[in-house]
């Protein structure tokens, strides 16, 4: 790729901000994944109760990707994001300085926190608009990458927990945010494209348009995958593995960093190969990884577990089976993480004039794809005691995805793939 005419082709300030916006917004969608462990015990939650309270930023974040979706097309991302972006610092606020003593509390902080998640349906388009079809790969991938956030959410928040209380890591969020704020409100500008708003009879030609519904059901199964393992695998590596809620952020912080910056290399991937062959290759890879997610077995308790908040196995004494876990999950997420590069690759080339539309839609059902992840491994070690059913049920979804990518590919290629300009 020619990088000093893809500087020049759009504008580059704003894909920073639009990264950056989206890193620290989705590092707080996530917060309560790593903090659930700790949250949970202090409130004395059940094992369902959960799985539940952390699928509630990710469903939150979801729905609310539309509405965000929607203001965009009509006063702008930056005023759209700039808004959301102080409600959920006044949310962060609350919750550090007042406090969260209920259950019902927390499930009102997840909803707040899910604003953060829909920043999706602003960081995106408002970078894609500024850049041409044969860079939509690279540039969703960049500005989507702030998945990143996960990743510090995961090796930070659940150290700042053990030592000064879970509340104080809620409070440390606001450091990034507010100066990112500032820095978003003076640099990102708005692409020199006119603005449509959008009516409801368009959104309901989107919606029974059959393309937008497959893109809306691969990018469940990529992002929900992403975003639900992220958010549920530090309470699994606690109860599969009896790590210790530090340790658990860490084998967190591996797994979503291989998702996060490889989502750009799947874009760029699918760029010079094509998005649907690029996803074919990543579904296959996930299938297997979820199939074989389900059959892992536990591994035992240590003898002497510490004096931690949460405690178990440290980091550097990991059992065996932990560290077959963390590998079979690294590789899984990766495959993931460019799964949704490669959605976002294909998108443009078909709705590039509804591409805030689609973005805050398909936005939507992978947020949806991440709550039942969640929800499913939460009810499996319910009603089963282990996690293998809600696993062998997201291998079998992944399956589904790729005969129907098999089914679709030709009419893609030939349709508005022949005229895209772009490889499909």
């Amino acid at each position: 790729m020619n990088w000093k005419d893809f500087k020049k082709s759009g504008h580059w300030p704003t894909l920073l901000a639009a990264f950056l916006y989206f890193d620290f917004s989705f590092m707080t969608w996530v917060t309560l994944g790593p903090l659930v462990v700790y949250i949970t015990r202090e409130l004395n939650i059940p094992v369902g109760e959960k799985f539940t309270l952390i699928a509630i930023p990710i469903l939150a974040g979801a729905i609310l990707r539309v509405p965000l979706g929607i203001l965009c097309d009509h006063v702008g991302a930056k005023i759209t994001g700039s808004i959301a972006q102080i409600i959920v610092i006044a949310g962060i606020a609350y919750a550090a300085f007042v406090g969260l003593h209920s259950y019902v509390e927390v499930e009102l902080l997840g909803v707040i926190l899910g604003l953060a998640g829909a920043s999706f349906a602003v960081a995106l388009p408002q970078a894609s608009k500024w850049y041409p079809p044969h860079y939509q790969g690279i540039v969703m991938g960049i500005a989507g990458a702030g998945n990143v956030g996960t990743a510090l959410d995961a090796l930070l928040i659940p150290s700042i927990a053990e030592h000064y209380g879970w509340q104080i890591a809620i409070g440390t969020l606001l450091i990034p945010l507010i100066p990112t704020l500032i820095f978003y409100m003076l640099v990102a500008r708005e692409a020199p494209v006119p603005r449509k708003p959008v009516t409801w009879a368009k959104y309901k030609a989107i919606m029974t348009d059959v393309d937008s519904l497959w893109f809306m059901f691969f990018y469940f199964i990529t992002f929900g995958g992403f975003v639900g393992l992220a958010n549920s695998l530090p309470l699994y590596f606690t109860i599969q593995y009896h790590v210790s809620g530090v340790a658990a952020g860490l084998m967190v912080a591996i797994v979503v960093t291989f998702g996060s910056f490889f989502r750009p290399i799947g874009g760029a991937l699918s760029d010079r190969i094509g998005g649907i062959r690029t996803l074919q290759v990543l579904f296959g890879i996930v299938a297997c990884a979820y199939f074989a997610a389900s059959f892992l077995p536990s591994g035992p308790a240590p003898v002497n577990a510490g004096g931690a908040v949460v405690a178990g196995w440290a980091f550097s004494d990991l059992p065996t089976q932990a560290i077959r876990g963390l590998i079979l999950f690294s590789v899984g997420v990766l495959c993931l993480g460019m799964g949704n590069g490669a959605v976002f690759q294909l998108i443009p080339q078909r709705f590039k004039g509804e591409i805030g539309i689609m973005t805050g839609l398909v936005g939507c059902f992978g947020g949806i794809g991440g709550f039942f992840l969640a929800k499913a491994l939460g009810t499996s070690k319910e009603m089963t005691g282990d996690f293998s059913a809600g696993f062998l049920f997201f291998a079998a979804l992944v399956l589904v995805g790729l005969v129907s990518l098999i089914l679709v590919k030709k009419r893609w290629r030939t349709t508005w793939g022949a005229a895209s300009g772009a490889r499909i």
